[in-house]
């Protein structure tokens, strides 16, 4: 079947939680109680730039996503959360709720950056002096994250990501406190460490469904799912655009998507 035979459903209204210093806190610990009710997770990151490396070996890819993690910082996490019939949660509102984190870290004042990316940030709505002010400490957030119950459960938890290892890197990268390994091997292991074995990458899906290709947008397109709010390139919407693309890859490839877990795209061994 092909993927131009299907349409989307109409897009829901949905609310974003914007997490800051001062309600930190008190997200995770909404996200905490509603894990097990929604244990599907969908992730997205926003970051400062990109070391772009040419090839497709996997470890030379990792090596660029070393470097990129460790030259470049955070600005936001992204988190949607579903359940098995993909109902979202709805948290004092009768809206679907996802969750956007504003991380500190970066000071675009004195920090390494991608001049033209940060610029798209700032028109999407970031506002980064107020992200220095107000904003999430990275090592806080990671400490919150630890005892929340949505990393080292695998047993509950299913992670969905597009083009996921810049997202798993960053968040490693939070959780451990420390630089990531030296070597893909290494790295897999700790990834799959805190986040299972039920981890699927978007982009490796849509190598098992035919007319699929390029980044988070163009798939959109071509599946007819609309952003919700608009808003490509905001952690909290990216988040709720790669699940719905996830659905849909799931709809039309069926039993393939079964297969994909713990593969993350680029790095397959």
């Amino acid at each position: 079947m092909s993927i131009h035979d299907h349409f989307s459903s109409p897009r829901p209204a949905v609310f974003t939680r914007t997490v800051n210093a001062h309600n930190l806190k008190h997200e995770i610990g909404i996200i905490s109680s509603i894990i097990d009710d929604y244990p599907f997770v969908s992730l997205d990151t926003e970051f400062s730039g990109v070391i772009l490396r040419p090839g497709k070996n996997p470890y030379d890819l990792y090596d660029a996503l070393k470097r990129t993690v460790e030259t470049y910082k955070p600005i936001q996490v992204g988190l949607t959360f579903a359940d098995a019939d993909g109902n979202f949660p709805r948290i004092d509102t009768q809206n679907p709720c996802v969750w956007e984190f504003n991380i500190k870290d970066f000071d675009p004042t004195r920090d390494l950056h991608a001049a033209e990316w940060i610029e798209t940030l700032i028109g999407k709505g970031v506002d980064f002096e107020k992200n220095r002010d107000y904003g999430i400490d990275s090592v806080k957030f990671a400490e919150l994250l630890m005892s929340s119950g949505l990393v080292c459960n695998p047993e509950v938890v299913t992670w969905v990501a597009f083009h996921s290892a810049y997202d798993f890197g960053y968040l490693l990268k939070m959780l451990t406190g420390k630089a990531l390994p030296d070597d893909l091997p290494q790295f897999l292991l700790l990834l799959e460490t805190f986040f299972g074995p039920n981890v699927y990458d978007v982009k490796h899906l849509m190598k098992h469904c035919k007319g699929l290709h390029g980044g988070l947008k163009q798939v959109a397109k071509t599946l007819k799912v609309e952003p919700a709010a608009g808003k490509f390139h905001l952690a909290g919407e990216n988040s709720l655009l790669t699940w719905n693309i996830f659905r849909k890859i799931k709809d039309l490839c069926g039993g393939e998507v079964e297969k994909c877990g713990g593969v993350i795209y680029g790095l397959e061994a």
